[in-house]
């Protein structure tokens, strides 16, 4: 689990960040002495799990929970006492006495993994359970559209245009918006305003270009390059 440990006490953040070196399911990626700073790394790494101190200045680690959009597993680390119950009420997972000894630490920090573990089987879950199909209305009736057979989706104001590999297209009330939503981001990719592509079938890219099967072509918008781009390079093989 990627860890990332405040204080503004040098000493103590010293000891925490030697606490979780020491345990081998906990890796150390970020230690800050403000949220400030703490804030710049949450920004630019994956963080399960945010040891914090409270009682520091400007904004204290209880604050600056509370302020976390999507919010790691917290462990608050102070040695104040009175600020135990608070720290429930902001769903932390644990609660460290300073000066606590590590086999507390240990304690917690096995809590957090726990936490972490159902967490990601949570997800996992998920994924292996999400059909391979889906339904929607067309001409009066209700259409099985099986992931497989897609090739891409087009836009047509309120309509999307499903177009399969095998048999008609499928006209259906319905918005990209949703479709974006609802569809496995690792197969299906928006590329344009009024087009997403299922991945698996691109036969080619050229010149912002994509070539479909049955030599259907797909532009790709300005605004979509960068994130399609991407998403393509993470399969591009070179010497």
């Amino acid at each position: 689990m990627k860890c990332l440990c405040i204080d503004d006490e040098p000493l103590a953040l010293n000891k925490i960040c030697e606490y979780v070196r020491r345990v081998p399911f906990l890796e150390l990626v970020g230690e800050a002495c403000d949220v400030y700073e703490a804030m710049s790394i949450l920004a630019s790494q994956k963080i399960d799990v945010l040891f914090t101190d409270i009682n520091m200045p400007d904004l204290n680690g209880m604050e600056f929970v509370r302020s976390l959009e999507h919010c790691p597993i917290v462990i608050f680390t102070t040695a104040y006492s009175e600020y135990a119950i608070e720290g429930f009420k902001v769903d932390a997972l644990d609660y460290l006495l300073k000066p606590f000894s590590f086999a507390d630490f240990c304690k917690a920090a096995n809590k957090a993994y726990k936490q972490y573990k159902l967490q990601e089987d949570s997800k996992n879950r998920g994924k292996d359970e999400r059909e391979p199909y889906f339904y929607v209305k067309a001409d009066g009736r209700m259409v099985r559209i099986d992931y497989e057979n897609i090739l891409y989706f087009e836009g047509q104001s309120e309509y999307v245009r499903i177009v399969l590999e095998s048999g008609k297209p499928v006209v259906t009330l319905l918005t990209m918006k949703i479709l974006e939503t609802h569809l496995p981001a690792d197969t299906f990719k928006r590329v344009h305003r009024s087009f997403i592509v299922n991945v698996s079938k691109i036969v080619q890219v050229a010149n912002n270009r994509i070539t479909m099967s049955e030599d259907t072509i797909i532009p790709v918008g300005d605004q979509y390059k960068d994130s399609f781009n991407t998403f393509i390079q993470q399969y591009f093989l070179s010497k």
